[in-house]
């Protein structure tokens, strides 16, 4: 059994991130104003599933997801 501890580490890490990922994408779907994300949502939605900003944006970008109202002005 020694050998199958390192692979259901694995599995898990592996199975977690795709649950993460999916709910990560449902609350970013949730959130949307005119079918864009608010960049003060998105913080919020980062800070709720402790994941990174960074995430969030990424995951956006990949559901073809623009983000409105920068706190930094990058995007009206």
């Amino acid at each position: 059994m020694e050998g199958f501890e390192g692979l259901r580490v694995a599995l898990t890490f592996i199975i977690g991130g795709d649950l993460l990922d999916e709910k990560l994408e449902m609350e970013i779907q949730a959130s949307l104003v005119s079918g864009r994300l608010p960049c003060a949502v998105a913080f919020k939605i980062a800070k709720k599933l402790k994941v990174s900003p960074r995430q969030v944006g990424d995951t956006a970008n990949r559901l073809n997801i623009k983000i409105m109202s920068c706190q930094l002005g990058c995007f009206p």
